[in-house]
């Protein structure tokens, strides 16, 4: 089962988080609120933060241009996951993924049927990691924001979560663009 090794030292990694809405307007966005406030509460630094309409184009840029930045280790967006014709943020992550992590999507869908049944197959969270940089795609909802980092970000972004987690492996992701 999954712990926290407290003789190794937090490290805290640098989040930006991207709203994916064509109607909210920052002070009322309680889904990249909930975000912030919980990244924080762990220790992560929020380095940047946006709301950008659903075109995938533009979901897809700003992802490549928090890829480009040796300052952002983790970008999380919120919105856009559902199945609606404007739902494209799955898609535009899709678009700058190098590799998918195949089961986030799952635990994800896991964990959310502990909270709202089958309603739950209605989500396409996703992540993946392209330049370095891991990337989470969330529902737009609080609750799901909530669940997500309570469930599973809050673990896997703690350097000391064992059995294993994603920061002790960050150092790695591009390593494969290093090799001659």
């Amino acid at each position: 089962m999954s712990r926290i090794d407290e003789s190794k030292e937090f490290i805290a990694t640098r989040i930006a988080v991207l709203t994916v809405s064509d109607t909210r307007q920052l002070d009322e966005d309680k889904s990249g609120q909930t975000l912030v406030d919980r990244l924080e509460r762990a220790g992560h630094a929020l380095v940047d933060r946006k709301i950008i309409a659903d075109e995938r184009d533009q979901i897809a840029d700003q992802l490549r241009t928090w890829i480009a930045d040796p300052n952002i280790d983790v970008v999380i967006s919120t919105g856009g996951t559902g199945l609606t014709g404007r739902d494209v943020t799955v898609e535009a992550h899709r678009d700058v993924y190098e590799k998918e992590i195949d089961a986030f999507g799952t635990v994800f869908t896991i964990v959310s049927m502990q909270k709202i049944g089958t309603s739950a197959i209605q989500s396409r969270a996703t992540a993946g990691v392209a330049g370095g940089t891991y990337l989470f795609a969330l529902p737009g909802s609080p609750g799901a924001c909530r669940d997500a980092w309570d469930e599973i970000l809050e673990k896997q972004l703690d350097f000391r979560h064992r059995p294993c987690n994603f920061v002790e492996i960050m150092p790695r992701l591009d390593e494969h663009l290093r090799r001659k």
